[in-house]
């Protein structure tokens, strides 16, 4: 289904045209000025430089041969007028309105585009290391990463999530000599043993959890140790059998317990990969940058120069291989690529991590091109995040200092939510208690506090949560806060954590759109009560301002998930998700829709909010989260 504004801009072009204008012209866009007009068609400022005229007669040209053609054919615009200096700014009719809307809700997938037409992405994300815990510094991959990807599948692009997981470097080193200074005698250090290694790991995931931290402490002021942890990379990487069976255990117990964190945040990957694997490729890989000619000795280490002509300020070369002949980042990547060129063949590479690394994938995307790994012409994107702060504007931490475990934050925002949750059921169960005492006289009266969930039927669902419903809901909505929190913000900012803000049910947060999602769920389960039936419904001219937003609203559903993948960007489906929420509140707050006494009419507005409901569900599904039945 096309997007409504690519209708619009179709029935302009073709008024330019008919003027004698050419039709790139005419494209429309949402208006600035949502007082004057609801779209509105600038072309004609630019037309008046090659036509040679002045603006505001070719705009009341094509203005006149719109109004003029909309008596032809079906009716688009209730309004078409040209105004100084030049724009043309239009109102939409309000039966060509419900008319797009009725489609939406005929159509498969709510009447989304898809424009990705199976091409392949490769969205690397996640990027933790293994043998530690995950830490809140993992959060903003993680979660951005999995919007970026459910947009993509949604859009119809054959999207590849990859772990691509830290297992191949120093921190394996020091880890195997660290586990060498606990447990001496184990056979893995037996230089005579040739047996076949333990299938039970020497340590526990918490053990393993200890040591590195430990390692990382004893390498910063030990230099011979650190030394020896360079080495056992470096044979680790040679396939040195005894540290590669230390480090297929280290690999095991951390998947699982990765997975089981990964999954507490409802984030799947469809591949988990790591530098590990592409240690195959980079003997090959090499030798074939030194063939090239792109490979140069630089004290002792390989480079390849990266720098161009056009660059605002001096890049250094990218470093492929040690003095030591060991492997860094760079060199894993580049055979990653070099992986995923031969068993997928992306038409597209999207990256998200730290944005203090964006040298590191300008040398990355640089180099891989410049070698012909890949096309010149295929998208190597990077989204570089900020930082996760608290409130202090300093790098989230414990109270006591030290770096968050990412499951303790859930486990805090889980229960914080918890907490909105019981707080909202004591304040319902007191207005219940209020309204069976009656009245109030007129020395009582006192302003009802204004709580989510204060129609009826809330009310009554609060009182009868039970504990167990109510810690399932806690943990649905905590989702929705932490992730949205997270989403809502521009990927390259950093933010301030505020757990109090997050978890509201009011403002703009997770929490508050889920209770948006809860009422309309409500109101149509108390319509599906009173056994009437709505099957030949059509939503219907709107009658009333805020019932024309919210119609306004829904026909964006298509063009802002689009443009959110196009720009890399799930803030931008935030504030729409946000912007249809608030919509639908105003509506709701202007129309009795189960008291309205035309069947018609109300049954016009439950199709209205059932296909709002509808793409505010698929919305939060690609943000990340799902909504609970009641709050």
């Amino acid at each position: 289904m096309k997007k409504i504004l690519d209708r619009i801009s179709a029935r302009i072009e073709e008024a330019f045209e008919a003027c004698g204008y050419e039709r790139r012209y005419g494209k429309a866009v949402l208006s600035n000025r949502p007082d004057l007009c609801e779209y509105q068609c600038n072309g004609a400022m630019a037309a008046a430089k090659a036509y040679k005229k002045k603006p505001i007669e070719i705009a009341n040209e094509v203005a006149a041969f719109l109004s003029g053609s909309e008596k032809e054919k079906s009716v688009m615009f209730s309004e078409i007028n040209a105004v100084m200096p030049g724009f043309i700014n239009l109102r939409l009719d309000g039966g060509f309105l419900a008319d797009y809307l009725n489609g939406m809700q005929r159509e498969e997938n709510l009447g989304l585009e898809k424009p990705g037409h199976k091409e392949t992405v490769i969205v690397d994300y996640g990027g933790a290391n293994v043998a530690k815990p995950l830490h809140v510094g993992h959060l903003r991959s993680a979660v951005i990463g999995e919007c970026i990807r459910r947009m993509g599948v949604f859009l119809g692009y054959h999207v590849i999530g990859d772990v691509h997981l830290g297992d191949w470097g120093l921190q394996m080193g020091l880890i195997i000599e660290e586990l060498k200074n606990r447990q001496p005698d184990l056979v893995y250090f037996d230089e005579a043993y040739k047996g076949d290694y333990p299938k039970e790991a020497p340590f526990t995931i918490e053990e393993l959890e200890d040591i590195y931290p430990c390692a990382s402490v004893r390498s910063k002021e030990d230099e011979a140790f650190k030394e020896r942890a360079q080495a056992a990379t470096l044979r680790l990487q040679g396939g040195y059998a005894p540290y590669v069976a230390i480090w297929k255990h280290i690999m095991r117990i951390s998947l699982e317990d990765l997975k089981k964190n990964y999954g507490n945040l409802d984030i799947r990957f469809d591949l988990w990969k790591g530098e590990s694997d592409a240690g195959p490729y980079i003997p090959w890989l090499i030798k074939d940058l030194k063939e090239k000619g792109l490979a140069r000795e630089s004290q002792g280490a390989l480079v390849v120069d990266i720098a161009q002509d056009t660059d605002s300020k001096e890049l250094p070369p990218c470093i492929v291989q040690k003095s030591d002949g060991a492997a860094l980042y760079a060199t894993t990547d580049l055979g990653t690529i070099l992986e995923r060129e031969k068993l997928y063949r992306p038409d597209r590479y999207i990256y998200i991590a730290d944005k203090r690394q964006e040298l590191h994938y300008t040398q990355l995307f640089r180099v891989a091109k410049k070698a012909g790994y890949v096309k010149e012409d295929t998208p190597m994107d990077y989204i570089g995040f900020g930082t996760m702060n608290g409130k202090d504007g300093k790098p989230f931490k414990t109270r006591d200092g030290g770096v968050m475990r990412l499951e303790h934050l859930i486990a805090d925002i889980e229960e914080a939510v918890y907490g909105r949750i019981q707080e909202n059921r004591g304040v319902q169960g007191e207005k219940e208690a209020i309204k069976e005492a009656g009245p109030l006289t007129a020395s009582e009266e006192r302003p009802e506090e204004s709580v989510p969930g204060d129609s009826e039927e809330s009310v009554k669902a609060g009182m009868e949560m039970s504990e167990e419903e109510a810690r399932k809901t806690a943990k649905v909505i905590g989702l929705s806060a932490l992730k949205y929190g997270d989403l809502s913000n521009q990927a390259a900012k950093d933010y301030v954590f505020d757990m109090e803000r997050f978890t509201s049910f009011t403002g703009n947060t997770g929490p508050y759109i889920l209770y948006t999602i809860v009422r309309i769920k409500s109101i149509l389960k108390n319509y599906q009560e009173t056994g009437r039936k709505e099957e030949d419904a059509r939503i219907l001219p709107d009658e009333g301002a805020s019932e024309r937003e919210l119609m306004l609203e829904l026909t964006r559903y298509n063009d802002a998930m689009e443009t959110s993948f196009e720009e890399l960007a799930p803030h931008k489906l935030c504030q729409y998700v946000y912007g249809l929420a608030n919509a639908f509140n105003g509506f709701y707050r202007d129309n009795k829709i189960l008291a309205q006494e035309d069947k018609k009419r109300q049954a016009g507005w439950i199709r209205l909010i059932t296909l709002t409901r509808d793409v505010l569900l698929a919305g939060i599904y690609v943000l990340g989260f799902d909504a609970p039945e009641r709050m």
